[in-house]
């Protein structure tokens, strides 16, 4: 009965979080990870014992990356104008993760006495953009801003989880490997689509009061089975999500007319309103119990700060250059970069066999703290800025009509 009452009292005061963040413009999962640490702190001081989390958090992991990439893609637009901005957030999600991955990488392997393919293992963690603090961090921004974000990051999800799992499970890199990696992309886009149709119909055909619940059910069971066999199983939740998120772009093709568009579109958008429900629940549920593991000492570790630093120097000057070559405004975009979920579920997926010393959990918890840190003063110095541009523009205006009248 306790843990029931606290988990309802922790849930309901993250949800205070998701409301406020808009405000303070402090990301709620700071707030969330202290508010788990400060649980751990209280259990500790009282001496309550509790059970062995540190398990459950992978899967809380799985599911939270599973929804939070669904419900970015079913929130973006596929049509001609937004080619360039895909085109844009593609090469600012895959160039500077790859960028980065093996300039961190050489700077483990000159550091260090592993091999090079460990060491970008260990590096690849650090270079994914998590889309489960910067979604929900760019609601107020604007609707360019907010697109390219997600595109981005949910792409950045992507991309680093296939990239890791490349790296991770082949032995050796020749062009049979790349043949393998090829046939394995080509699988999981045929397998999408197929899927993606199936639900859509099940979506639509379904007449019990319980459909959505089966429908997530299936997602997840694709996806766990796609890993098993090292598919790249986010693609096809990504490519689900966009497409049921745009059957509109479907109506002027004939065959698209038997899945009754309209009344799929109603049932979509209660699906959405769902996955969006479940995303906050799961996602606050990983970032609680994240800070409820973690230890002080992790946090003030002056062994791993340094590196902390390089590596959020290096994320800075990337996305600087990915910006301003790619002509998209700086700011407040150069600060929206945040490490999280990918990062920690990666780091928890390298084989013990396979880590090194330099990349342990306090620099893992060093560097999200710091890049939500920077992002939250980035975020808050921009809208300050904006503000005072629209104050000024306004005095000038009526300046202006005053001399006019005079």
């Amino acid at each position: 009965m306790t843990i029931i009452i606290s988990l309802c009292i922790l849930l309901l005061v993250s949800y205070l979080f998701d409301l406020s963040a808009s405000k303070t413009k402090i990301p709620s999962v700071i707030l969330l990870l202290l508010l788990g640490w400060i649980v751990k702190e209280i259990t500790t001081f009282f001496v309550i014992k509790l059970p062995d989390l540190s398990s459950t958090l992978p899967i809380l992991g799985t599911l939270g990356l599973i929804l939070i990439v669904l419900e970015g893609s079913l929130e973006l637009e596929l049509n001609k104008s937004k080619i360039g901005l895909i085109k844009k957030s593609t090469l600012g999600s895959f160039l500077p993760l790859i960028v980065m991955a093996f300039t961190l990488a050489y700077l483990f392997y000159y550091y260090t006495e592993f091999d090079f393919k460990t060491c970008l293992s260990n590096a690849i963690p650090f270079c994914v953009i998590s889309s489960a603090i910067a979604i929900p961090s760019v609601r107020n921004l604007r609707q360019s801003h907010k697109e390219f974000v997600i595109y981005e990051s949910s792409l950045s999800d992507i991309f680093g989880v296939i990239f890791f799992n490349f790296v991770a499970f082949n032995t050796s890199f020749g062009v049979n490997t790349f043949g393998y990696f090829c046939l394995e992309i080509l699988i999981i886009i045929i397998i999408s689509f197929v899927a993606t149709i199936l639900l859509s119909f099940l979506l639509n055909k379904i007449d019990h009061h319980i459909k959505f619940v089966p429908i997530i059910l299936l997602i997840i069971l694709i996806y766990e089975i796609s890993k098993i066999f090292h598919l790249p199983a986010l693609l096809f939740i990504m490519v689900f999500g966009l497409s049921i998120g745009n059957l509109d772009e479907l109506k002027n093709y004939r065959w698209a007319h038997q899945f009754r568009l309209d009344l799929l579109n109603k049932e979509v958008q209660k699906f959405k309103e769902l996955i969006i429900e479940a995303t906050f629940l799961i996602r606050a549920l990983f970032f609680l119990l994240f800070g409820y593991l973690i230890k002080t000492s992790e946090i003030i570790n002056p062994d791993s700060i340094l590196w902390a630093l390089v590596i959020v120097g290096i994320a800075l000057v990337l996305r600087f250059l990915q910006l301003k070559i790619s002509g998209i405004p700086i700011f407040p975009l150069l600060f929206v970069a945040p490490r999280g979920l990918i990062t920690i579920l990666l780091f928890l997926s390298i084989a013990p066999e396979s880590q090194i010393h330099l990349v342990n959990k306090s620099l893992i918890i060093q560097v999200i703290l710091l890049t939500a840190i920077i992002m939250m003063l980035g975020i808050m110095l921009t809208t300050i800025k904006r503000k005072k541009s629209i104050q000024e523009t306004r005095k000038a205006l009526l300046q202006q009509q005053e001399n006019d009248l005079l």
